[in-house]
């Protein structure tokens, strides 16, 4: 038995609903030696939002597949989001199901795909999880689509590679995985931290800490990339995923502070670290430009020095950096950022049936040279946005945990200032800079 998870939290009815149906009717069509349900966990605090769930629930049991049964819960309090929805569930139906495929609000995946990781976990006794690879769909604006063809385009080389190497010891991305229930009750409950004041927190990147507790256990936690049909959206505008992002940094810099807890795999505790570092390099960056900034385009403007006229027999370490230096420098810095993407996409553009799925190899290259082109110019936008977050969770400045915005409406020309005001005046200083010599 198999319940299919969808945790929601006044979300838009119609995508949640139209999803649930489109699954169970996929799986309709299959011949499964598996039982499927589907559970609709609300926890919606918008009455009116939570009406049109109640409703929509009912057309969903009149319409579904008759050999599947579908649920409705409603929780009156979002008691510690989305870690206590599922808990809820657990506590209450869990001992009646196998497994759980915990779903996320815009996630979608077709029944193969479903019966495909219920087939695995049923034939491995060993895995507690085994988490699919999402691919990004429904993109419809430029944003959107930048970050559904840089998935497309490139995810695939970093998924397999991170297959490849975590083999037992994968992660958990918190949507379109498949959980042995009894060993993620046993196993994965989460402790809280002590916060300022020693008040306690709720930790909110919960989904990689509960990987690294189920490996603990004894339990494998695998990594499939090549299940397709798992699919998930992306924000629809540079806005909305930085505010994503800051939740998600929020919660990974929690993760520092779990590095030494007793038992974990060393490839769990990697795990985490990852996830708090790829915050932290950005206010990184940042100081390595100011550094850039600092070595001048000579001698004589070059602010790093070692000596100076005042000792000039004593040198200050390390020694100084040439403007030569500084452009070696700035190139390695893009080389990093950049060469996953141009090996993807000259694995691709080398095969012609790979290319043809791109419309033609002439397609794909334009499509990757725009993409890498608006990756470029999207890179610093993020990169202070990132610090921000992180100066904001270092200094303890409260934050929201608001649903994602996935109707992707635009924003005002005022909204746009106020948001990116710091990078605007940061990118006008650095122009007039270079303009000035």
């Amino acid at each position: 038995d198999v319940a299919l998870l969808v945790p929601i939290y006044n979300e838009d009815v119609s995508s949640v609903f139209g999803n649930s149906a489109a699954m169970l009717n996929d799986l309709s069509f299959r011949r499964s030696n598996h039982r499927f349900s589907l559970f609709i966990l609300s926890d919606t605090q918008d009455e009116e939002i939570a009406a049109r769930e109640q409703q929509t629930y009912w057309t969903l049991v009149e319409t579904a597949p008759s050999n599947f049964a579908v649920y409705y819960r409603r929780r009156p309090d979002n008691t510690d989001k989305k870690v206590g929805n599922l808990l809820d569930w657990i506590t209450n139906w869990g001992a009646d199901y196998d497994a759980m495929i915990v779903l996320d609000a815009d996630s979608l995946m077709t029944g193969r795909a479903i019966e495909r990781l219920s087939d695995e976990l049923s034939r491995d006794p060993s895995a507690g999880l085994i988490q699919s690879c999402p691919v990004l769909i429904d993109a419809n604006t430029v944003f959107a689509r930048t970050q559904q063809f840089s998935n497309m385009a490139y995810g695939w080389l970093l998924a397999e590679g991170l297959a490849n190497w975590v083999r037992g010891e994968g992660n958990y991305w918190g949507h379109n995985a498949i959980i042995r229930t009894r060993a993620f009750a046993a196993s994965a409950g989460l402790p809280r931290l002590k916060g300022r004041m020693g008040r306690e927190q709720l930790i909110l990147s919960h989904d990689f800490v509960e990987a690294g507790l189920l490996r603990r256990a004894g339990w494998r936690v695998r990594f499939l990339p090549r299940v397709s049909g798992s699919y998930e959206e992306t924000p629809r505008t540079l806005i909305d995923y930085a505010k994503r992002d800051e939740r998600w940094c929020r919660g990974n810099l929690q993760h520092l502070r779990l590095l030494s807890t007793a038992g974990m795999h060393p490839v769990s505790r990697y795990h985490l670290l990852h996830g708090a570092v790829s915050y932290l390099l950005s206010p990184a960056w940042f100081i390595l430009l100011v550094i850039w900034f600092l070595l001048g385009k000579n001698s004589e403007t070059n602010v790093v020095r070692y000596f100076n006229e005042a000792n000039p027999l004593f040198p200050d370490w390390p020694p100084a950096m040439s403007h030569i230096d500084s452009a070696v420098f700035l190139i390695i810095m893009y080389a990093m950022l950049l060469t996953p993407k141009v090996i993807g996409a000259t694995i691709i553009g080398l095969h012609p049936k790979a290319a043809r799925l791109y419309g033609g190899r002439l397609a794909f290259l334009a499509a990757f040279a725009v993409e890498l082109l608006l990756s470029i110019a999207y890179a610093p936008i993020l990169m202070v946005q990132q610090t921000k977050a992180v100066l904001r969770s270092a200094f303890g400045k409260p934050g929201t945990w608001a649903p994602q915005n996935r109707q992707g409406h635009g924003y005002s020309l005022r909204t746009h200032l106020w948001f990116h005001w710091l990078e605007t005046i940061l990118g006008g200083v650095l122009v007039f800079g270079l303009a000035s010599g």
